[in-house]
């Protein structure tokens, strides 16, 4: 056990919580009409919580467990066998425990925003706890866990290179969103304006502050590859913030402070999978893509497809969490075939995983609010509270 990797992960473990309570929670809230601000809230909290608790019960033991090749098995079911001298690595195993607790709160909580103004609360918890622990952590368990894709696994002796969650994060919960909000349908009413651009702002702020935990957190040490994934994450933001506002100003004219932020999300995502094998260069490259790609990736959804994905989860977590593991190949610190491959593997078994899934919790509690409550919002629908005396 060392006590500097130790303190270093505590830190990191706040910061990824920070990024869904309250980051997410503001950016997402501030996204959506006033109406329905507080069932932003309430599901990113709800999420939090019944996520921590199925983690302790199952989800590390399938994703952390064992060393077989699909799952991980219950060896450690309600953390048996663990207490505070039990060591994983240089950690604690408690506390490596509860830093990949925070992942799978995040993950789930990520797709909330594709079906925004229109679910069921219900719905939400069911389908959310069902999927963390059928897809979330078996996916974990082969890229991270020593499973099928790690290394030695299915695609050689360096198997898949996901450093802290393109693939196990971003693009499970990226194609779930997609899915979902094909699934669930579009809102009856698609065109209005985010109620509280200062609410996305300050939970952007947020997520990239939490981010540092994120991908730094992701060394599992506190040294200097754990300070280059910082470096690499903080820039890659920054480029993608700033391409994206350009591309907005060259298409648009002007540049918006959604805009703007909008890219630094896309930017944080697509260097989320490479953070721990590219340096700033290639940071700055990946961001300034990213910012571009990812934009047009909304406007395809949503203007071309006319999806009504609410709040862009698959073009900005999707796109930019795919983007960033291809390129981790591009740049010389992955192979294709593994790359590739685990991108294909992974994201038909979640297409797969998540509609039946959803159909199943549909069966028990539907998907959809009914008009009425879509009309009046949700926050006074479900859960009897307004956040403002004045809708808008």
């Amino acid at each position: 056990m060392n006590g500097a990797d130790t303190a270093w992960i505590l830190v990191a473990t706040a910061l990824v919580l920070l990024m869904t309570l309250p980051g997410l929670a503001l950016f997402y809230g501030g996204l959506v009409r006033a109406r329905n601000v507080l069932s932003l809230f309430m599901q990113c909290f709800a999420v939090a919580c019944l996520m921590s608790v199925l983690w302790l019960v199952a989800g590390y033991s399938i994703a952390f467990g064992g060393v077989g090749s699909l799952w991980g098995g219950l060896d450690r079911v309600l953390l048996n066998g663990v207490d505070a001298g039990t060591v994983r690595g240089t950690l604690p195993e408690v506390l490596f425990f509860a830093f990949q607790m925070t992942f799978a709160i995040i993950t789930p909580a990520l797709f909330l925003g594709a079906f925004a103004e229109r679910v069921n609360f219900g719905f939400v918890l069911l389908f959310s706890g069902l999927w963390m622990l059928l897809v979330y952590a078996p996916v974990a368990h082969w890229i991270w866990g020593g499973g099928l894709m790690a290394d030695g696994g299915l695609f050689g002796a360096t198997g898949t290179r996901d450093f802290a969650g393109g693939i196990v994060v971003h693009e499970t919960a990226g194609l779930a969103a997609l899915l979902l909000a094909v699934m669930i349908g579009p809102r009856k009413t698609r065109t209005t304006p985010p109620h509280n651009p200062g609410y996305v702002a300050i939970g952007a702020g947020l997520l990239w502050v939490g981010w540092f935990g994120f991908n730094g957190g992701s060394q599992l040490a506190a040294d200097g590859g754990a300070a280059m994934a910082i470096t690499v994450t903080h820039l890659s933001a920054a480029s993608a913030s700033l391409s994206w506002a350009l591309w907005e100003r060259v298409k648009f004219g002007r540049a918006s402070l959604i805009g703007l932020v909008t890219g630094t999300i896309a930017g944080l995502a697509s260097i989320t999978p490479a953070s721990g094998y590219v340096g700033p260069a290639a940071a700055l490259l990946i961001g300034a893509i990213a910012g571009v790609l990812c934009q047009e990736a909304v406007s395809l959804i949503r203007d071309r497809w006319k999806l009504d994905d609410t709040l862009d989860v698959f073009a900005v977590h999707g796109v930019g969490g795919i983007f960033g593991t291809i390129m981790i190949a591009a740049l010389g610190a992955g192979t294709w075939t593994a790359q590739l491959g685990a991108l294909a593997i992974v994201g038909t078994y979640t297409l797969a995983a998540t509609f039946i899934l959803a159909r199943l919790a549909g069966l028990v509690i539907p998907m959809r609010v009914d008009a009425e409550s879509e009309y009046n919002g949700l926050d006074l629908a479900a859960h009897g509270e307004r956040a403002y005396d004045i809708l808008s």
